[in-house]
């Protein structure tokens, strides 16, 4: 793997964390490793949530390291399986992914802010798209950006790499929620087993709608979810887990999810 990318395992929890002084910044070799861990997470029928945050108190992510472009990493390298960090490409990823940014998110870092599902942020976070700055473009959060935020607002940071605070970016909605330094990890593993306790099926089914939806019209998407035109809706809907939701409701007891 990469001795700048640790990971702890406890449950169906995975937490990664980019561990790459002084900025954690991502050059080819980290973005392949992370390629891996978010790979073998995805296909371990034993994780259920993965947690993604930086090393540190004042960086999550300074995003590409140009300083490794400048001694011959290529922009448009080989970043391995599931693209930049290992997450914005990563196909089928049909498991919760929360971030927790503590301390700046910028360029790469905070495309991959943006892959996750959820974004939990220090109250001293903050976040650009500096790279209009080095002459070159936030590939992937042109694509995202505009669809998470008001267009205007993903526009001029795009277009001048501003920074936002961590209240502005809450303002406008591309962070989940605001904590104190001390409170973050805490906040993040509490709201990962929230979720690894929960259907499994479930997730992915909605994972799978909503990003195969953002392309299609609402009819269209509509139709393949009640013919059951999605993989992870036949599975669920062809599963125990359904029942026992059924059960457990008519029962008024809690459902034992078995992810099958």
């Amino acid at each position: 793997m990469s001795d700048h990318i640790r990971t702890r395992r406890d449950g169906g929890v995975l937490e990664v964390v980019i561990d790459r002084p002084k900025a954690n910044a991502i050059d080819l070799a980290t973005s392949r490793a992370m390629g891996l861990i978010f790979r073998d997470f995805r296909d371990d029928p034993e994780l259920r949530v993965a947690i993604v945050t930086g090393a540190g108190e004042k960086f999550f992510c300074a995003g590409w390291d140009l300083k490794a472009a400048a001694s011959g990493d290529a922009v448009d390298g080989d970043y391995g399986v599931g693209g930049f960090g290992g997450l914005q490409e990563l196909r089928d990823l049909n498991k919760p992914v929360i971030c927790a940014v503590n301390g700046i998110c910028c360029g790469g870092g905070l495309e991959i802010a943006l892959s996750a599902d959820l974004i939990l942020a220090a109250e001293h976070a903050t976040f650009a798209l500096p790279e209009i700055r080095s002459g070159t473009v936030a590939d992937a959060a042109s694509i995202k950006l505009p669809k998470r935020i008001p267009y205007h607002i993903a526009m001029d940071m795009l277009l001048t790499g501003r920074w936002l605070d961590v209240h502005e970016a809450h303002r406008w909605g591309f962070v989940n929620e605001i904590l104190q330094a001390d409170r973050l990890m805490e906040r993040a593993w509490e709201l990962a087993r929230l979720l690894a306790s929960g259907p499994p099926l479930v997730y992915a089914a909605i994972k799978e709608i909503v990003r195969e939806a953002e392309g299609s019209t609402f009819q269209t998407a509509m139709n393949k979810i009640t013919k059951r035109q999605f993989a992870t809706v036949d599975r669920l809907y062809s599963s125990e887990d359904q029942l026992e939701g059924a059960r457990a409701f008519a029962e008024k007891r809690n459902p034992i999810w078995k992810g099958q």
